[in-house]
């Protein structure tokens, strides 16, 4: 039997609006941009979906699954082709200051895999708040 685990990132604060930010992100073509270089291989994408590879997980498939319009993103996806996971991306619009975001994930996770998973995915949420805030291209959409 499996629980669901929930982890959370700090806040985040980026470099553009909420709208720059929520047209980006809700587009899977822009992701592979905040994946720091080498830890993903077999890059596929579309705009509401996405493939890779990563090394322990092997193949990772996501896909957009709802969005509240410049405020909420959520994709999901599964890992090990039976770990179901929800990523989920809060946007908070500072109104004349660059957006926060908060980035939460919840996995279908044993309590073994739990413990195991915890520190890489707490280390995957910084990395990816951190990737986020130092990204500066929000309007060179990939098409």
């Amino acid at each position: 039997m499996t629980d669901l685990s929930y982890f959370e990132s700090r806040t985040g604060k980026l470099s553009c609006n909420a709208e720059e930010g929520f047209t980006f992100i809700t587009d899977l073509r822009n992701f592979e941009r905040f994946a720091p270089k080498g830890t993903i291989n077999n890059w596929k994408a579309e705009k509401e979906f996405c493939s890779f590879s990563v090394s322990m997980l092997g193949t990772v498939t996501v896909v957009l699954a709802e969005k509240e319009k410049y405020s909420k993103v959520i994709f999901k996806g599964d890992a090990l082709k039976k770990n179901d996971f929800s990523l989920t991306l809060s946007i908070t619009d500072n109104v004349k200051n660059p957006a926060d975001v908060k980035v939460m994930l919840s996995a279908d996770l044993n309590p073994v895999m739990k413990m195991m998973a915890a520190k890489p995915i707490n280390q995957f949420l910084e990395t990816l708040i951190n990737e986020m805030e130092s990204f500066r291209d929000w309007r060179s959409i990939i098409e």
